[in-house]
């Protein structure tokens, strides 16, 4: 008879199943920062002409830091812009336009195409808002993006979302 009481047995020596093609490799740290790179490039040129319609380069070239309520409004408007621009690519492939062109996609931990509203909000909304934040958000944006270097690749986003960025199924 068995002991309904006892601990499960598991076999903790034996090492993982090899990869079967069924599952993606990660995305190289290259292809990552590449596809951040162009995601970056498109984000400044939509920024631009927010910056130039309130002044703010004005403020900055004077010598004056913009003030809250600008920085706020700007962060607000990059989100939008945001999600206007990569918003059908995310919902529908998991992918941003830079990672579009790099051959990578985001998706959770098994593999699978993540859920829009939980991404958005867990993946992308806190380090926009952080990132915000005058001297500290930059840092804290920095160490995020580090966290590429850990062997799983996933950044402190990706921790916080439950997400992996992949290469694309071919």
């Amino acid at each position: 008879m068995e002991n309904p009481y006892q601990s499960p047995n598991a076999d903790l020596m034996s090492t993982p199943p090899e990869n079967d093609g069924t599952t993606m490799p990660l995305a190289s740290k290259w292809a990552r920062l590449f596809g951040a790179i162009i995601d970056g490039i498109i984000g400044i040129l939509i920024a631009i002409p927010f910056w130039i319609l309130i002044g703010g380069f004005d403020m900055i070239m004077g010598g004056t830091e913009p003030p809250l309520q600008y920085t706020l409004l700007g962060g607000v408007y990059g989100f939008v812009a945001f999600l206007l621009v990569h918003g059908y690519l995310l919902k529908t492939y998991g992918q941003t336009v830079g990672k579009k062109m790099l051959g990578t996609r985001i998706t959770d931990m098994q593999g699978n195409l993540p859920a829009f509203g939980p991404l958005i909000l867990k993946r992308y909304l806190p380090i926009s808002v952080v990132s915000i934040i005058p001297v500290i958000g930059p840092l804290l944006t920095l160490i995020d993006i580090l966290f590429i270097f850990r062997s799983d690749r996933r950044c402190v986003h990706d921790l916080i979302a439950g997400t992996q960025v992949l290469e694309e199924r071919k």
